[in-house]
């Protein structure tokens, strides 16, 4: 049995190019692909070298999101290192835009901050999970941390 693979998530945003700007600096996205359409103009994000694996598809036309800050929806970006989380942090602090200082939670969550972007999205980047740089070395610990149910062997 096939099972779905998600590849893109798209967004509809206030500020086009300020989110572009923003994916750029913070998450290391290249802007790869741009149509316009009268007033709508619609830019591909990826990370370099996930043009086909996963990207964000920017759309202008939306509004700004007004969440809390307990609200903890987010895209989650892994970092290679604690002080990269910090680095992340420092420059969101600077630019007014950290919602979540650097904190520590147990395995799996890590060691994270929360950045808001100009849109009004919660991007979470972290170092210690499971996933991303380094998630090869959690993939026993995963399997055995007893919160999984049992694979079935069918997706």
């Amino acid at each position: 049995m096939h099972c779905p693979r998600m590849t893109h998530i798209a967004l509809h945003v206030r500020n086009l190019d300020a989110c572009i700007q923003f994916y750029s600096n913070y998450c290391g996205m290249k802007a790869f692909h741009r149509r316009d359409h009268g007033a709508t103009s619609i830019v591909w994000m990826a990370e370099p070298g996930r043009e086909k694996d996963f990207i964000f598809v920017l759309m202008n036309g939306g509004d700004d999101l007004h969440l809390s800050d307990t609200d903890y929806r987010h895209f989650g970006f892994a970092l290679e290192s604690r002080e990269a989380v910090d680095r992340i942090a420092q420059q969101a602090e600077s630019a007014g835009c950290l919602i979540w200082p650097p904190r520590e939670n147990p395995f799996p969550v890590g060691y994270y901050c929360g950045v808001q972007d100009p849109n009004g999205n919660y991007i979470e980047f972290s170092f210690g999970q499971p996933l991303g740089p380094g998630a090869e070395a959690f993939s026993d610990a995963l399997l055995n941390t007893g919160n999984l149910p049992p694979s079935d062997d069918h997706g």
